[in-house]
């Protein structure tokens, strides 16, 4: 069997079993495709070089396990290979951190954010780093820059650990324990990158196995996001501007919850930076505005 009939073949019963996708991946196809080429030693991004050449078997097998653990356990695929990519970066995951999918990475890659930065950025904030890809795409981006990646949790903050180690950053990226802004108290910066836990309580409610398999703190917050889902929220915008440098942006991830958001923050002016997601997903924040909106 050749790689490319084996995908599909993975791709027709990942299909037939109705999983649900999100984890780095949109459809049946292309999860096959990550496990198939994870069975198969080969990196995520081969598919093209490898698709006609025939499959060992020994890698066959563990092709076919993987997708009946996907779809027996409606785990992540991210969980059963202990790996995920954000914009063709690797990163180490496990349960103890959500999948890698922000929205803000794009900006991190495609430059959206550098026309907000001078030479004078050298201090930067991941807030809520979870394993940490945030900082380490943020490291990648400006060489120049050092880089906090703070989280409440614990657990995220080892598999952090694993992240900077794994890219050589070690001498750049600094990992803190805290309670949002908290845990910085006393410094200023002059980027925030933040992807908070934002699920509302509805939505929280009606996601897919697969999410609930994630740490549900990361998603909505210490257990309950409130019903708008604005809890973490509320305190981040009151205090960040006492966190900034003066020419200071924050750029903030609140995925499908913009009306929520307006609702709880009327007065604020937010730039929204286009995504392949749309322009409402990701927002740009001065502290200027948020000192306004005070």
């Amino acid at each position: 069997m050749t790689v490319i009939e084996l995908i599909e073949r993975c791709s027709a019963r990942l299909e037939e079993a109705g999983v649900s996708f999100g984890h780095g991946t949109t459809n049946a196809f292309d999860e096959a495709a990550w496990l198939v080429l994870w069975a198969m030693k080969q990196p995520l991004d081969a598919l093209e070089d490898v698709a006609e050449s025939t499959v060992p078997a020994a890698a066959e097998q563990r092709a076919l396990n993987l997708v009946d653990q996907r779809i027996a356990t409606r785990r992540p695929a991210a969980y059963l290979t202990g790996e995920a990519w954000l914009q063709g970066v690797p990163f180490t995951v496990d349960e103890r951190v959500i999948v890698p999918r922000s929205l803000i990475a794009e900006c991190l890659a495609d430059g959206t954010i550098d026309a907000w930065l001078s030479d004078r950025t050298q201090q930067v904030l991941d807030l809520c780093t979870g394993n940490g890809s945030l900082a380490v795409l943020a490291a990648m981006a400006w060489p120049d820059v050092q880089v906090t990646g703070a989280d409440l949790s614990t657990d995220a903050l080892a598999v952090a650990a694993l992240n900077v180690q794994r890219h050589g950053l070690s001498e750049r990226i600094t990992l803190v324990n805290g309670d949002g802004l908290a845990a910085v108290a006393g410094r200023q910066f002059d980027l925030i990158l933040c992807n908070p836990p934002y699920v509302n309580a509805e939505s929280m409610a009606a996601l897919p196995p697969e999410f609930r398999a994630e740490p549900e703190m990361a998603l909505s917050g210490n257990l309950a996001g409130g019903t708008d889902g604005m809890d973490f929220i509320r305190p981040l915008l009151a205090q960040a501007a006492d966190h900034m440098t003066d020419e200071a942006v924050l750029v903030l991830e609140i995925g499908h919850e913009r009306p929520f958001f307006e609702a709880a923050f009327p007065r604020l002016e937010a730039v929204w930076l286009p995504t392949s997601a749309g322009d409402d997903q990701v927002l740009l924040l001065t502290r200027a505005a948020l000192e306004a909106a005070r």
